[in-house]
Parts: structure tokens; C-alpha cells; sequence
């Protein structure tokens, strides 16, 4: 299976806020966060990991090279500045070229790496007619949460931008999908639309099957007060 990891957004709140490293190689459970990812990825099978990183952000790319020869599968690497995370998403999944089911996050969403596995398997065994499983937690951190709306076994059939009565997940920043999902894409792209929650909306509206996994508690790295929570978390975890 093919992996990406978003790594393009500037940061800026962690940098205003003191920061000495960018986001995606601040500490996390002893290493660079994007470093942690790329490991676990690597632990799941990776056949490729592929990452888009902000073109200003230098150190990333300097530290990302010199992870290339001691890595255990592909690992590609672009710059890019974008106007939204969707646009990001689309330049990344140029640089994977995948041709079956792949798996995307963010850079500063953190998981336990147990429960990455369980769904890394619970997406490679999804039955047939499954156009992608996405990754959802019931720990609401997010600051502008997508809320998931579910029905029988998970089954994904609304994303909502406010609360609702039941709900149960919110978005944890994980996408698997399929090829199936390219042409969806590719129209949100021509149609002017940005945003990842606006893509997984249109998802659902072109008739894709997507289910939910629960990830357990899911923590997002926003501000320098959320790498103590997200290491406090790992190591209770542990």
C-alpha cells in the first residue's frame, strides 16, 4: 500500500508561539513528529511514503534527504505552497501515483501506533464495494472539528461543520481511499471548491461507500501547550 503525509501548512501559531523547530519536526515520543509517521507507515508495509512539505520550510526538507537512504521503502518528497488542504491533497496524490487503495494524514494528527496498524488492516481487508475507510475519533481536540455522521456499521453518510443530536466522531485527519476517488477529485479541483472536508462531501455525493474507523483519542498539534498533552498521552499509552 502507498502512504502520503500533508506536511504543506506554515505553522505559524507553533512559530508565534516560540517554537525554535517548524511543526513537523517538533518532538513527539523522542523524534521529529513527521519522522514518527514515516516510521510507523514503514511498520505497516509501506510499498511508498510520499510528503509534500512547505516550500519555506528548509530544516523539513533538509531532515526528510537525509532519511532517503536508510529508509525501508520509497519515500518521495515535493515542495509546494497551495490555497487549501484539498489543493494539497491533489499535489500529493500527483507525486504517489497510486493504483489501488492508499492512505493520507496530516502531519500533526497523533495517534497511538497500535491503533494506525488496526486500521492500516482493517482498510487492507475491507470488503469489495468499500471506496474507503477514513479515520474518526469520538475525542473532540480539533478546533474546527468535521463532524461524522454514521449509520448501521459505520457507514459513513454525512459530514457536518456543527454538532448534531447522536453525534458519536468527529474527522481524526486520516483519508484511505481508492483510485475510485480520483475523478471526484479531480472535478472539485476544476469546480473552484477547496478544503478536505468540502472533497469528502462530494465523495458521498458521487455514491462512494466510505466507512469510519475509530482511532481511539486522536490529538492534533496546534499550539506548543498540545506537543506536552500529545506526549503525555503516548506515554500514558504505553
Amino acid at each position: 500500500m502507498d502512504f502520503g503525509i500533508i506536511a504543506a501548512g506554515d505553522g505559524n501559531r507553533i512559530k508565534e508561539e516560540g517554537s525554535p523547530l517548524p511543526k513537523p519536526l517538533v518532538d513527539i515520543d523522542g523524534q521529529p513528529m513527521i519522522g514518527r509517521l514515516i516510521s510507523m507507515m514503514e511498520k505497516c508495509g509501506a510499498d511508498s511514503v510520499s510528503v509534500i512539505v512547505n516550500s519555506d520550510m528548509t530544516q523539513v526538507w533538509d531532515y526528510l534527504q537525509e532519511l532517503v537512504p536508510s529508509s525501508g521503502c520509497t519515500l518521495r518528497i515535493s515542495t509546494a505552497k497551495t490555497p487549501s488542504s484539498m489543493h494539497t491533497f491533489h499535489h500529493l496524490l500527483q507525486l504517489m501515483k497510486p493504483t489501488g487503495k492508499f492512505v493520507v494524514t496530516t502531519v500533526d494528527t497523533i495517534f497511538r501506533e497500535e491503533d494506525f496498524k488496526k486500521y492500516v488492516e482493517f482498510f487492507e481487508n475491507a470488503p469489495h464495494g468499500i471506496d474507503g475507510v477514513m479515520g474518526v475519533t469520538s475525542y473532540i481536540d480539533d478546533e474546527k472539528p468535521l463532524y461524522v455522521e454514521t449509520e448501521g456499521r459505520h457507514r459513513i453518510v454525512a459530514y457536518r461543520d456543527e454538532p448534531f443530536q447522536g453525534v458519536k466522531y468527529v474527522s481524526a485527519g486520516i483519508y484511505g481511499l481508492q483510485t475510485s476517488a480520483f475523478p471526484v477529485l479531480q472535478d472539485c479541483i476544476s469546480s473552484g471548491l477547496n478544503r478536505m472536508r468540502n472533497f469528502q462531501r462530494k465523495l458521498l455525493e458521487a455514491g462512494l461507500n466510505l466507512d469510519a474507523f475509530d482511532l481511539g483519542k486522536v490529538l492534533d498539534i496546534d499550539h506548543i501547550e498540545d506537543i506536552r498533552k500529545a506526549n503525555a498521552f503516548l506515554k500514558e499509552a504505553q
